[in-house]
């Protein structure tokens, strides 16, 4: 009974150490979208998570060498959306801000656009499993 209980306690505390990190990383999130003037792209905050994919051209976002400069590449932070409807190509990527050359790029800047892209993916995930966990209590209600 003892390691029932220790397994739900273990399981309570790491459902709420996620809760929390989400609700910092959403606060993060929100304060580097006006830093960096994304606003002025998307005015609704929530309008960033109708975007498929985030990346970011000019830097890494590999672990290994995260933020390491990519040389004579441009900064800008791009989002990919799909369109099933079309035709031809059916993603269409979109800039949501241009930051300048990657060798001319400050520091603080530098760390603001790779954080905004970690977070919004960060994000991005926990709306993916939440979708996909009301998908299946769908399937099991019609069980």
């Amino acid at each position: 009974m003892s390691s029932a209980l220790d397994r739900l306690k273990a399981l309570t505390n790491k459902i709420t150490s996620f809760e929390g990190s989400r609700k910092e990383n959403i606060a993060k999130l929100k304060d580097l979208y006006k830093r960096l003037k994304i606003d002025e792209k998307i005015p609704k905050f929530e309008d960033l998570f109708t975007y498929k994919a985030m990346n970011v051209t000019g830097l890494s976002l590999q672990a290994q060498d995260l933020g390491a400069i990519k040389e004579n590449r441009y900064v800008q932070i791009i989002c990919i959306s799909y369109d099933k409807e079309a035709k031809g190509p059916k993603s269409k990527n979109s800039s949501l801000g241009y930051f300048g050359r990657s060798d001319s790029i400050s520091e603080a800047v530098k760390k603001d656009v790779v954080k905004f892209i970690l977070c919004w993916r960060f994000e991005k995930s926990f709306m993916t499993l939440e979708h996909y966990n009301d998908m299946i209590a769908t399937v099991d209600a019609a069980s």
